[in-house]
């Protein structure tokens, strides 16, 4: 023990400081601890002797004096040195959790200190601005444990800053003159919202200091949180501050408040900003804030849920919202859902009695917006009691969801569709447990729940209704051509009800179980789901089969398990990709449902009776997995033998990759750990290596080929056939290492002599014709023998990696288990090596890569230590052969180094992560070291490819934070390779420093290339990479020195580019310029002096690089500053990049101070006044007498700025004098200005466009405040009529932009007082441009402000300004719509049919004028509605549609004959059934309107409801059939309808023709649309017309058209039944596209048929149509399951 113990404080002190007298202290310390009397003692141990000292020394209860406080201060000072220091991560999680500890200490300290220690650690003191600095600096660092540690020392600081105050100020006048929290509070308002660091630090004020003060310097502080909500990254953040905030006021409000309004005022607070984001927010934010913040909110506040409601509900009906915007029925049902997840509901019951109506919650499930769908399913399907009883209605609802919800195009909206369905599943089958359990009991007594009140049994009883009811509709949507997304739901919930309700064994009763409703039909519809194109949807229908007892597995007969097993084995060597596919999945279900055919098994008799031993169901798939393997490595054997002949043949007809596939897909699906026939499975694995490598040696030479893409002309041609073989002769690598240092010349011999080559055209040209058994002529092209090559690579390349993952290895060679001998497992690995450092293709050697993964991390973990060195030796050997540099190496310098850095990095990756990583710390060294500059020219090579590993490296996710310390290395390579003068070398550098940035600042996260979302500030940049500060100054001021010569001489310094790019990602922090040792502030007059460059891009990054290094408060100063070193006019000489320089770093930041938050201050005015001044002193710059454009465009763009902003002279208010002046010195630019006078220069002139830009705007937006101040005419300097009037056309566009965006504000009723005076009369002037201009773009927008402007307001003067009629300008308009380009035609037909709608709203005498022109207006909407088209005409003939639907579409009186109107509604139908989401939505806005009117409005339940396209369609086809009644056209309309249902629009007979013409295609060329279900809209369709026919009272056909209908229908149905025979055995899967064409007839002619018979007045079973034995597509047991269409 030390004596006395008052001094070991200063012991410690000596120790700490490095100042030890050793004459003072005892021998024994000395000889325990003589390393720390040392003068150089380790960071580490100096680190845990201050964490020692904080944790032994008694620092409570006032037990030091002041050499403890003394120490105290001298451990915080050594924390600070050590922080700037340590890099390492471990020691810097130290250091925060002792830094931590020091501030509790200090806190025990203060509390019975002297006031010296209350001094030195107040809040104005070093040591706590020290501290703050620390904190800035690491809120955002990686690590989450040292994010949280500067959470705890940040409310510690609070705490110290309260204790050394004067106890004798009251709280409240504490607070206001406490300058420390009020500038920390300030300060940090001030800075942006994506900063994290933010939110932590206002909730410990929150905490500190209550909500008021901060309320009452930023109001509005709720809605700024919620906006950020929409990034995931920030939301936990705003969600954790919110809550403290909300949690704060409210306790504040109740202590103060003496009865209940105070409610009031927190509602308006919190609540009310929440219901305008769930109404109008994205849909990302909303959806954040409902799971983060209307939780908590809720909790904090149960009884603000009637409030909500109660808003939401008054608003529905006026704010039904869109598909973009969710309106408050949407908020109203996402409030009530997560008010019902969390327990705020009583019951389900209540919810739909006291809360929202039946209505609401049926519009909910279909309206437009799909989170509306959602919450309202969700509302019905959370609960937070996983046992309450799902009620009646509830279940109704969820039918009636189901119906018109599958085919979601969202990825995101399907899943979560899923998954809410399963939690309803989970609920059902938990409460059937408790359901049961009542029912056993018998009690007397009534049930607790009041959802029980009937008999359990019956409760059962429709649970078990209900989920029949759910799988019946779900088998159903798997009909022939139902979309992706169709079957992919379906398929889901099928699995989540197999797996919730799962076959239960003993005594567990089940409510439901999928098998029992699974028949033969059913089971055939789940198999054909293997012939989608999408392997998800034949993984979920593999699954879901695994799933089902084999009893439901049912086949016919052995004939048709031999056709099926055969169809796998055809669609495992097909052309098609996706066939292989098919095929694996396939055999692998006829492996596991052990239904392989018979003869497989005749030569294998002996494995057959093997099986009896053992566990029977796992060696009979071992069996059949086996034979399946051996089978297609036969098949495969022969077709490789072939390939060596010929790969264009093999290529062409069998290619080889379809076979490894389905090896591949058998064997990742069997336990190869527990293996029975481990002796069978010996020679097949060995066989497989063999194979592998043979397939591999045949298609290697097109992989490795210097150019492997364009390999075999696409040409066919016989002169282009007989040059195949010479190429494939000269197809070795010209891209070694000997790259850069002499060209590669084709040799003598290997030129070619056409007349030489015509002796073997005809052999050759064979080979390009491939004619096989059974397989038609096909033509070889080089996509072919590429995909055929590359995908076999990555076939092999996937084997081989599962072979080594899942294959035990044999420790010892007579090992009875082991598969892989120690030798096969290095052949393996020369394999992988020899693809990936030689392969050329880029798909070929990442799938490489994915297989050599595999095996390093099996090679890492085995117990055999000569494989376990095996990576280590391989990583030796590359980087020996990377620095040698050998012109005979076979390593590929282009193409990004091909697979050499994925080659390193696998072998990187795998190492074990809990120990040293060793190898990636000498591999760094090694490669850093390469990627450096160099002199000597043989180094080249090394360096592109140490850089491209480089940046393969830092982008590996997986090296995680171990790769961190080795970044500002890396940079300063890709820095100073960017000077290299070898184009190979800046390319790879680029690359790498691309790859630094997104590892240092973040993936890119907006648009905006410099987001604030991926900046830091400069002390958290340069605190984490130091070596970066020096390097990046020094290489910046040397830049600076060079960038603009005396002589005038160009000069550019390549790394100019990249040095701005880093800098203008920070900004300041707030501690800049006070504590930090990293100011920011040394490296601004170098950015402002690279604003000199000669180079035009490079002065405008250096003005974008200038505004992060400059404070807010700062900008007007530094702006003044730059305006003063402006030349005079008087100067004689001056340089104009320098005067553009300066003047973009000026505009910049003015930007950037107008987008401040300073924009609402006195102060902001103020300073912008200042700034006006300034410029007023060198105005000369934007007149003539400055000779160059490019500067007075600059100039006069940041008066523009500058205008923006200014306080603006209105009616009755007058600005400041020196705002006065500086608008008088505006018009007085735009008088003079050759605006005014014309223009004397051409396009020739440098700058001319760019300056007319500029002028037009300051030009535009002066005229605009001169109209709102109510200013005559004649004072405005130029009017926008002679702005529309230049010959430029660049000052049109932007004059009619500007009113363009002016006339659509006031059309939707967005304006304050709708349009000026001197704007509201122009209907002349467009008229006129209309008719003169040429400009497209010009001419477009024209049109578009036409079509904004009331037609009344122009139409009128049409006559006497362009002399045209109304009939003749219509005739104009659609002339234009019909012949221009896509974009003015789509804004032609708009306006044409805006005046259509005019006119016929108008009286008779208009409406008879345009009536001869609608035919052509018609024609032109069916021609503008095709999926062909392009969006955008798609959209104008949607909306088009809708401004017309009152007038021709649902007028009680049709203006167009019948055939036109339904060619109108067949449009409508067409694009509610178009692919793209825009489309539908707007074709949805047309069946609204429709619904809507007077006389349809009871045609559907949903009018004036925002509905969905799925339901619109149904809905559209009962508005129709209901018009036709009303029209009386039933008789005529009937035939149409009918037309439609058969098809014979589709021209089915011309689909037929080219079924038998059509040829092989590698990949589909076809438009498909990927969401239309044909299907869906004959069931729909046919629905309607047998509910109209129905209710007719009368017969609508005649008896001779009723007998052409039917004999159309029969003949096409006889035709189907004769393309059925024709089909070969098992053509669901081998013929599958025609398959499925036929099918869709089928039912087509089936529905019409059936229709046909109820208008004769015959049941259906007595009607002669297709029957089954007609076809033999019926006869087949995998056809899929008709679609049910009576009813």
């Amino acid at each position: 023990m030390f004596h006395p113990p008052e001094k070991i404080p200063d012991l410690i002190s000596s120790l700490l400081l490095r100042s030890v007298d050793c004459t003072s202290i005892p021998d024994w310390f000395l000889n325990c601890c003589r390393s720390l009397c040392c003068t150089d003692v380790s960071q580490s141990t100096l680190l845990f002797l201050c964490q020692g000292t904080l944790t032994m020394l008694d620092w409570q209860n006032g037990s030091m004096d002041l050499s403890g406080e003394a120490l105290l201060l001298n451990i915080v000072h050594i924390l600070f040195t050590l922080s700037s220091q340590i890099k390492e991560s471990t020691l810097e999680l130290f250091l925060s959790r002792i830094l931590a500890s020091w501030t509790n200490s200090a806190i025990h300290v203060l509390k019975s200190s002297s006031p010296s220690l209350k001094n030195s650690l107040n809040g104005k003191s070093s040591v706590v601005g020290r501290l703050l600095e620390y904190v800035y600096t690491h809120w955002e660092h990686p690590l989450d444990a040292l994010r949280h540690q500067t959470k705890i020392i940040f409310r510690n600081i609070l705490q110290m800053h309260q204790l050394t105050k004067e106890k004798s100020n009251s709280e409240v006048s504490g607070l206001a003159a406490d300058h420390f929290i009020c500038d920390l509070t300030e300060g940090l308002l001030r800075l942006e919202w994506h900063v994290k660091g933010k939110y932590t630090c206002l909730g410990c004020l929150v905490d500190y200091i209550g909500i008021g003060h901060i309320l009452a310097l930023a109001k509005t502080i709720p809605s700024q949180i919620l906006e950020v909500m929409g990034d995931q990254s920030l939301v936990p953040y705003a969600s954790d501050l919110l809550e403290t905030m909300f949690r704060s006021h409210k306790n504040h409000l109740k202590s103060q408040a003496l009865d209940s309004t105070w409610i009031d005022e927190w509602h308006e607070t919190w609540v009310s900003p929440l219901l305008f984001i769930l109404c109008e927010g994205n849909l990302d934010q909303k959806s954040y804030v409902i799971d983060y913040y209307l939780p908590k909110l809720l909790n904090c506040s149960p009884e603000s849920l009637s409030y909500m409601v109660k808003i939401l509900q008054t608003s529905a009906d006026a704010k039904t919202g869109s598909y973009n915007s969710r309106g408050a029925l949407g908020a109203l049902m996402a409030c009530l859902r997560t008010a019902r997840a969390h327990g705020h509901l009583q019951s389900a019951t209540d919810t739909w009695r006291n809360l929202v109506s039946s209505a609401r919650i049926k519009q909910g499930l279909i309206h437009q917006h799909c989170q509306v769908r959602i919450d309202t399913l969700g509302l019905l399907c959370e609960s937070n009691r996983s046992t309450e009883i799902v009620s009646t209605e509830e279940m109704q609802w969820i039918q009636f969801f189901i119906t018109y919800n599958l085919n979601s195009q969202s990825p995101g909206v399907r899943q979560q569709i899923c998954s809410l369905l399963k939690k309803l599943f989970c609920r059902i089958q938990e409460s059937s447990q408790v359901l049961y359990k009542q029912e056993q009991s018998r009690s007397k007594h009534e049930p607790e729940n009041e959802l029980t009140k009937q008999h359990p049994s019956v409760s059962l009883q429709q649970y078990k209704n209900f989920m029949s009811s759910i799988c019946s509709h779900l088998f159903e949507a798997l009909f022939p051509g139902s979309s992706y997304p169709t079957r992919f739901s379906a398929l889901t919930i099928l699995g989540s009800i197999a797996e919730v309700f799962p076959v239960t064994e003993g005594q567990v009763q089940a409510v439901y179980q999928l098998s029992h409703d699974i028949d033969v039909g059913r089971f055939q519809t789940l198999m054909e789901c293997f012939t989608s194109t999408f392997e998800e949807v034949k993984i979920l229908a593999f699954d879901l089969l695994m799933k089902l007892p084999k009893t439901v597995v049912q086949f016919q007969d052995s004939e048709k398990l031999q056709g099926l097993f055969q169809a796998a084995l055809e669609l495992s060597s097909s052309t098609k990709p996706y066939d292989c596919v098919t095929a694996s999945y396939l055999l692998n279900f006829l492996i596991w449902q052990d239904v392989l055919p018979s003869s497989l098994f005749d030569s294998l008799k002996t494995q057959q009776t093997a099986c009896e031993d053992g566990d029977k169901s796992a060696i009979v798939v071992e069996r059949n997995t086996l034979m399946v393997i051996k089978c297609l490595l036969e098949n495969l054997e022969e077709e490789v033998s072939q390939a060596e002949n010929s790969l264009l043949q093999a290529a062409a007809s069998f290619p080889l990759y379809g076979r490894v596939h389905c090896v591949t897909g058998a064997l990742q699906r069997l336990s190869l750990n527990n293996l029975q026939l481990v002796s069978e499975w010996r020679p097949v694995i060995e066989k497989l290596l063999l194979m592998s490598y043979r397939l591999s040696a045949v298609v290697s030479p097109v992989i490795q080929s210097s150019s492997p893409e364009g390999l075999i002309p696409m040409d066919t041609d016989s002169e282009s056939a007989s040059r195949l073989q010479t190429i494939l002769n000269e197809i070795q690598p010209r891209d070694t290492n000997d790259y850069f240092t002499q060209a590669k010349i084709l040799k003598e011999h290997d030129s070619f002599d056409l007349e030489d080559l015509n002796v073997s055209v005809q052999n050759i040209g064979a080979s390009a014709e491939v004619k096989g058994k059974e397989r038609k002529t096909c033509d070889v092209t080089a996509q072919m023998v590429l995909v055929c090559c590359w995908r076999s690579m990555k076939e092999v390349a996937l084997l081989l990696g599962t072979l080594c993952q899942l294959l035990p290895m044999q420790s010892v060679p007579e090992s009875s288990n082991g598969l892989l001998t120690e030798e096969q497992v290095k052949e393996i690995g020369d394999y992988f090596k020899q693809h990936l450092l030689q392969s050329r293709h880029r798909g070929a050697f990442e799938l490489a890569y994915t297989g050599f993964v595999k095996l390093t991390e099996i090679l890492n973990r085995c117990p055999n230590v000569s494989l376990q060195k095996l990576p280590e030796q391989w990583l030796w050997n590359v980087l020996e052969e990377i620095k040698c540099s050998d012109p005979s190496s076979k390593l590929c310098a282009t193409r990004r180094s091909a697979g050499i850095p994925f080659y390193i990095q696998a072998l990187l990756a795998s190492e074990p992560k809990k120990g040293k990583m060793d190898l990636l710390k000498i591999t760094m060294k090694e490669l850093i070291s390469l990627a450096g500059p160099t002199d000597d020219s043989q180094s080249t090579v090394p360096q592109v490819h140490a850089l491209n590993i480089l940046r393969a490296l830092f982008r590996d996710t997986r090296l995680g934070e171990n790769i961190i310390p080795y970044v500002a290395d890396g940079a300063k390579a890709a820095i100073l390779g960017f000077t290299s003068p070898v184009w190979a070398v800046r390319n790879s550098s680029t690359l790498l420093f691309s790859t630094l940035i997104t590892r240092i600042f973040g993936v890119k996260r907006g648009k905006d290339e410099l987001s604030k979302k991926n900046r830091m500030t400069g002390s958290e940049f340069f605190s984490r990479f130091p070596e970066l500060y020096p390097f990046l100054l020094q290489q910046l001021e040397a830049v600076a020195n060079t960038v603009d010569s005396d002589t005038g001489e160009l000069n550019r310094h390549p790394s100019m580019f990249l040095l701005l790019l880093v800098l203008g990602r920070l900004y300041p922090s707030p501690m800049d310029g006070t504590y930090s040792a990293l100011s920011m502030a040394p490296f601004i007059p170098f950015i402002m002096r690279c604003g000199r460059s000669p180079d035009y891009r490079s002065r405008e990054m250096a003005a974008r690089a200038l505004v992060p290094f400059v404070m807010v408060d700062e900008i007007p100063t530094t702006i003044r500053t730059l305006l003063a070193k402006l030349p005079n006019c008087t100067d004689q000489r001056f340089r104009q990049n320098h005067i553009h320089g300066t003047l973009l770093q000026v505009f910049h930041l003015l930007q950037a101070f107008t987008d401040s938050k300073y924009r609402l201050n006195t102060y902001f005015q103020q300073e912008l006044a200042d700034v006006a001044v300034c410029t007023r002193a060198k105005l000369w710059l934007a007149e003539r007498q400055n000779p160059c454009l490019v500067t007075r465009a600059v100039y006069i763009d940041i008066l523009f700025l500058l205008t923006r902003c200014l306080d603006k002279p209105t009616k009755g208010n007058q600005p400041a004098v020196e705002c006065l002046g500086f608008w008088e010195d505006v018009r007085r630019i735009i008088s003079g200005s050759e605006l005014i006078t014309g223009f004397t220069y051409t396009f020739t002139v440098p700058g001319l466009p760019q300056y007319l830009q500029s002028l037009t705007k300051l030009a535009i937006t002066t005229a605009a405040v001169a109209a709102q101040a109510g200013e005559q005419a004649g004072n405005i300097p130029i009017s926008f009529s002679q702005l529309l009037e230049s010959s430029f056309p660049e000052v049109r566009l932007l004059t009619l932009e500007a009113l363009l965006e002016r006339f659509s504000t006031a059309a939707l009723g967005l304006g304050e007082k709708g349009l000026p005076p001197l704007q509201r009369n122009m209907g002349e002037t467009f008229l006129m441009l209309a008719v003169k201009e040429n400009h497209p773009e010009c001419f477009c927008k024209i049109l578009k402000i036409l079509h904004c402007m009331d037609p009344s307001e122009w139409l009128s003067h049409m006559q006497r300004c362009i002399h045209l009629t109304p009939k003749e300008f219509l005739i104009w308009t659609m002339d234009i719509a019909s012949n221009e380009r896509s974009e003015v035609q789509s804004v032609a037909l708009r306006l044409a049919s805006r005046v259509i709608a005019h006119h016929l709203q108008m009286c008779e005498e208009t409406r008879d004028s345009v009536a001869p022109t609608l035919k052509q207006w018609v024609q032109l909407v069916v021609s503008s509605c095709g999926e062909h088209l392009p969006t955008e005409s798609r959209l104008a003939a949607a909306e088009a549609l809708t401004s017309t639907t009152p007038f021709l579409l649902t007028s009680p009186h049709p203006v167009l004959g019948l055939q036109d109107t339904l060619a109108l509604w067949r449009c409508v139908l067409t694009l509610l059934q178009s692919e793209e989401q825009a489309v539908r939505d707007a074709a949805t806005g047309t069946v609204v309107t429709a619904m809507s009117q007077e006389n349809t409005c009871r045609s559907t339940e949903f009018a004036f409801c925002q509905v969905d396209a799925s339901i619109a369609l149904t809905l559209a086809l009962a508005v129709l059939c209901d018009l036709l009644q009303q029209w009386d056209q039933l008789a005529l309309g009937l035939p149409v309808l009918l037309g439609w249902l058969l098809g014979e629009d589709d021209d089915f007979v011309v689909h037929l023709e080219n079924t038998h013409q059509v040829e092989d295609y590698l990949f589909e060329k076809a438009e498909i649309n990927f969401w239309a279900e044909t299907l869906i809209f004959v069931k729909y369709l046919h629905e309607h017309l047998l509910r109209l026919l129905s209710t007719s009272s009368r017969r609508p056909l005649s008896p001779e058209s009723l007998r052409h209908l039917r004999r159309t229908a029969s003949e096409q149905g006889h035709l189907l039944s004769q393309l059925f025979r024709e089909l070969p055995p098992a053509a669901e899967f081998l013929k599958t596209v025609e398959f499925t064409r036929l099918r869709i007839q089928e039912e087509r002619t089936l529905a019409c048929l059936q229709l046909l018979a109820f208008l004769e007045g015959k049941e259906r079973e007595d009607t002669p149509v297709l029957r089954a034995s007609d076809s033999p597509a019926e006869a087949n047991q995998f056809t899929l399951a008709k679609t049910e269409t009576a009813h």
